[in-house]
């Protein structure tokens, strides 16, 4: 058996789990999330925790048994905690500002890249230290969110330069070798 999924999830207070059917909601402090899951897994609320059963050892059902915990347990960690995803600048000019709730990344480019938060996301920036935070209830938009933004110039090997996770570390490459020799 799965041993993440064989794991229950105590609800903490101030959330509320409704399991129907296939359909799981959760609601909680900062906000509301709904989502489906398969047949296969057999999802109980019994006081205040969760249990997840599966009927064979099928490797597609096996699958589904973890995967299926995991994803409730972010949707009940999100609306009661939240997900924060940070990224840092780095370059010199490189900058990124708070325009009312939007986000103006300045990366070397001739203009500004301004970039709108989705439904349930939210930025905020720290212009001493040059970080940008991706703040969140839904685990899988702010990770999106935030794959976006660093898309917009990536970290490159040579300088350094560029958008990357706080912690991340960049392969550097040596650049050109016998520049003064001929």
């Amino acid at each position: 058996m799965s041993r993440i999924g064989r794991l229950p999830i105590e609800i903490p207070s101030g959330v509320q789990v409704d399991v129907d059917g296939l359909e799981v909601r959760v609601k909680g402090p900062k906000g509301e999330m709904k989502r489906s899951f398969s047949p296969l897994i057999g999802i109980k609320k019994e006081d205040n925790q969760l249990s997840f059963t599966r009927n064979s050892e099928n490797p597609a059902e096996r699958a589904l048994h973890g995967t299926t915990r995991a994803l409730i347990a972010n949707m009940i960690h999100g609306v009661s905690k939240g997900f924060e995803v940070v990224l840092q600048v780095e370059g010199v000019g490189y900058r990124a500002e708070m325009e009312g709730k939007n986000l103006s990344l300045f990366v070397g480019y001739s203009h500004p890249v301004k970039m709108e938060p989705p439904a349930g996301v939210s930025f905020e920036t720290d212009a001493k230290t040059r970080l940008i935070k991706v703040l969140g209830f839904d685990k899988e938009l702010v990770g999106q969110v935030a794959a976006n933004i660093r898309k917009v110039r990536p970290p490159e090997p040579y300088h350094g330069k560029g958008l990357r996770y706080l912690g991340e570390r960049v392969r550097r490459k040596a650049g050109k070798a016998g520049k003064g020799a001929k």
